[in-house]
């Protein structure tokens, strides 16, 4: 009988390292492994070396940096989802992505099977799982964190070092990312008590924090198309290269730091400190050109979405046909939201600088403090009545009834 083929969702840190002998130790198997390269500039030749020492029959390094973008960062954007007013959901809608690569190789290389190292805990078990529901409902999905012996990231060390498996963490420095080209998370360790401030010379990795980013502002502008950037500082440049251009600038001015207690799916809460250069700049810019660009029922209408939106994308939801359905609502609102925004970065903070656009309903004839023609101020009078009237009659009741 053949042996079973099990995919696993590899990136060469210590879970997924250690879990490669794992299976081969429980099952009648042999392991393939995928590492979904969003942007970081993995070394491939270094992660297919490591899963194979570990016991992998082969490796794939897939190049989906530019998929991720694309089809989940710019949608995501153009939404203005944030979960919980802070997060921008970097690793939320990274995984989707990873998964749905997995299940064309699953699928390919015969694989019955898929692996990935995502604890009993978190919320990235609920993203790959719902993925391949979606995508390949057939498939068997094994998570050992949640059928494992193994207790603690200690205890993963001490499994990798009792098997000759090199790890990039210590005991020490022990903490929990994860890195893509929108964002780098850090977990675990001194952050576990929300009480205690993150050390920010130690922890982060992308940027510099405020206190030592220059003592002179920085300008850039982002120009759209239809939700979309298209250009940075009058450059046209392709999606991965305009976000690196946006992270460099963004992160040596501090911009990008979120440190926030959210409330994972599974019900509890956990507390994160996020590193989002380009992300923070990319959403502040859209809003700008939304607010220039948007009427005021559809922009109000869009907010309520955007965070369900989010939601649907934290929880996992990528492929549910509510986000699918929202994403083209979202799509029409963004027909009218071209045009320029320029921010100005000064120790991480990101101001607007003005925006222009040709679907501007900006109307500086009606809006103006000076004389004008076009706006009789008589007519608020009938507006306000009319608009208080429900008001008002409720407060003649309450006079009626003693109840002022």
């Amino acid at each position: 009988m053949a042996k079973e083929k099990i995919l696993l969702a590899y990136s060469g840190g210590l879970d997924t390292s250690i879990i490669i002998p794992w299976l081969l130790e429980n099952y009648d198997c042999e392991v393939l492994a995928m590492a979904g390269e969003v942007g970081i500039g993995v070394d491939e030749a270094f992660l297919k070396a490591k899963a194979l020492k570990c016991g992998a029959t082969a490796c794939f390094v897939e190049d989906i940096a530019e998929e991720f973008i694309t089809d989940y960062i710019y949608p995501t954007m153009k939404a203005g989802a944030i979960y919980e007013g802070k997060y921008l959901l970097g690793t939320s809608f990274a995984r989707p992505v990873i998964a749905k690569r997995m299940v064309e190789i699953a699928k390919r290389e015969g694989c019955t099977a898929i692996a990935h190292g995502c604890t009993g805990k978190g919320n990235d078990q609920v993203r790959f799982e719902l993925t391949v529901k979606a995508l390949a409902p057939e498939l068997k999905i094994i998570a050992p964190w949640r059928i494992w012996d193994i207790k603690s990231r200690d205890e993963e060390i001490d499994y990798a070092n009792a098997r000759g498996i090199p790890v990039p963490v210590t005991k020490k420095d022990n903490y929990s990312m994860d890195e893509n080209l929108w964002h780098l998370s850090h977990e675990g360790m001194d952050l576990e008590n929300p009480a205690n401030e993150p050390q920010y010379e130690k922890l982060l990795k992308l940027m510099v924090s405020p206190e030592k980013a220059p003592d002179l502002a920085e300008y850039i502008e982002i120009e759209f198309v239809k939700g979309i950037p298209v250009a940075v500082d009058g450059k046209k440049l392709d999606p991965v290269a305009m976000l690196k251009y946006l992270n460099s600038t963004a992160a040596r001015n501090g911009v990008g730091i979120v440190d926030m207690v959210e409330n994972r799916l599974v019900g509890m809460k956990s507390r994160g400190v996020y590193e989002t250069p380009g992300g923070t700049v990319l959403y502040a810019a859209h809003r700008e050109l939304e607010l220039l660009t948007l009427d005021r029922d559809t922009l109000h209408y869009k907010d309520v979405v955007a965070q369900r939106y989010a939601e649907l994308v934290y929880f996992g939801q990528w492929f549910h046909p509510l986000r699918e359905s929202l994403a083209a609502f979202v799509d029409k609102t963004q027909e009218t939201v071209t045009g320029k925004v320029r921010l100005k970065l000064y120790k991480g903070n990101c101001m607007p600088a003005g925006s222009e656009s040709p679907y501007s309903l900006y109307d500086e004839a009606i809006a103006t403090f000076a004389e004008d023609d076009v706006y009789d101020q008589k007519d608020a009078t009938g507006f306000i009545n009319c608009f208080g009237l429900p008001i008002k009659v409720v407060a003649n009741m309450k006079k009626r009834n003693g109840l002022q």
